[in-house]
């Protein structure tokens, strides 16, 4: 617990210290706000209700699409290392979904979606690519020999899921599961600062940029910036867990 206090404190107090010196030397709030302005803007919202909601929403958002994005992705990953012809008809979707700027994404969901849904959707349609090449990395990377021995044994399909593709996906799952995780965070909010639904740190972000309420912009950055760590923190652990489970 000590090693990894030391390994996050000395950079944020590296960085901190950049950003103060940062403000001081521009000398105008409204360009730039130094630590303290931005910190207590963060905990005058932090009393709100309001913010609170905005929240719970966001996160409901953005948990529900990273989960929607990565179940179809590996689903499809699966299925297009299983059957041959399935790479060919699904990756031109897939790249099209990767190339495509999110904002253009946005705006098309905007007439086809009711207003609260677009956030969400934007982020699983973000971590879906993602996680379809993570699950067919994984399953490539399963051992050549280990599913000759499986076939010699006549191995059922369950156990060489468990013993062999499982193991072998769990680190490239883990890494493209994380990237997705950002993409969705990203997407979803990008989505609440164009769509503003009722209650939504997106949205909180479109108001603090019209008031010209810079702390209060950097405030609710700071909120996105912790809650994308906090869940990605908690993706961390439950591979860990899997992972000393599995051992």
């Amino acid at each position: 617990m000590r090693d990894r206090i030391w390994k996050i404190l000395p950079p944020a107090i590296f960085w901190l210290g950049v950003w103060w010196l940062c403000a001081a030397g521009v000398g105008k709030e409204l360009l730039l706000p130094s630590p303290a302005a931005a910190f207590h803007a963060l905990l005058t919202l932090a009393s709100t209700e309001g913010f609170w909601r905005s929240v719970l929403m966001s996160l409901g958002r953005v948990s529900l699409g990273f989960l929607l994005g990565v179940g179809l992705g590996s689903l499809l990953g699966v299925v297009t290392a299983a059957w041959r012809w399935g790479e060919a008809l699904v990756s031109p979707a897939i790249r099209g979904v990767r190339t495509v700027p999110v904002v253009a994404f946005i705006l098309l969901l905007y007439f086809w979606l009711p207003m609260g849904w677009v956030p969400t959707a934007a982020a699983a349609l973000m971590a879906l690519p993602v996680a379809w090449r993570a699950a067919r990395q994984g399953i490539d990377d399963a051992d050549p020999q280990l599913l000759e021995l499986a076939r010699a044994y006549d191995m059922g399909l369950w156990r060489k899921v468990r013993y062999i593709y499982l193991p072998a996906a769990v680190p490239a799952l883990a890494a493209g599961w994380e990237t997705a995780l950002g993409l969705a965070w990203k997407s979803g909010v990008a989505a609440e600062v164009l769509c503003q639904p009722k209650w939504g740190l997106g949205t909180g972000l479109q108001s603090a940029k019209a008031y010209l309420d810079a702390p209060g912009l950097f405030a609710w950055t700071m909120a996105v910036v912790g809650l994308s760590l906090l869940m990605e923190a908690l993706l961390k652990g439950i591979f860990r867990f899997r992972k000393g489970g599995r051992q």
